[in-house]
């Protein structure tokens, strides 16, 4: 859900260029790290998965917190792609609630946008695992400001 007008079919954004200019930002950053591969990228969806192998806690299940990684990481993203090139988006606040665990192959995460207004971004993410089953739903809301000078 978005505050600002559609844009029609043939007039919609690539945001794809976006997506590799903040991937590429940092390439030790915890996104990579994770092994976490943007999927789908817009301000009102980003699509994300990231493998259950090395984000385990010591009983071999995907760690709650390399969840809630993956649901900030893409939230994060959504809400810079919708604050644009010249503002950034920062976290303020997320929570997250595990349905079940996740022992191997991947988790794949589904940022929805819940609000996308002047100063503030929020969005509902659900994780799912191999067999399309909810392993964990999170929220994330994101600070929308300019960006300092020369950043």
């Amino acid at each position: 859900m978005s505050d600002t007008p559609a844009t029609p079919d043939d007039q919609t954004p690539d945001f794809g260029p976006a997506l590799a200019a903040m991937q590429a930002m940092n390439p030790d950053s915890l996104l990579h790290r994770m092994g976490i591969e943007i999927v789908e990228g817009t301000p009102d969806r980003v699509v994300g998965r990231m493998p259950v192998a090395g984000n385990t806690q010591p009983y071999g299940l995907l760690h709650g917190g390399a969840s809630v990684v993956l649901a900030e990481t893409l939230g994060s993203i959504g809400a810079a792609l919708h604050a644009g090139p010249e503002r950034i988006a920062v976290g303020l606040d997320i929570n997250a609630t595990h349905h079940r665990a996740a022992r191997s192959g991947f988790v794949t995460g589904t940022a929805t946008a819940l609000s996308l207004g002047g100063t503030l971004a929020s969005y509902d993410v659900v994780i799912t695992d191999d067999q399309d089953r909810r392993v964990c739903t999170c929220r994330i809301t994101c600070l929308v400001r300019s960006a300092a000078p020369g950043s």
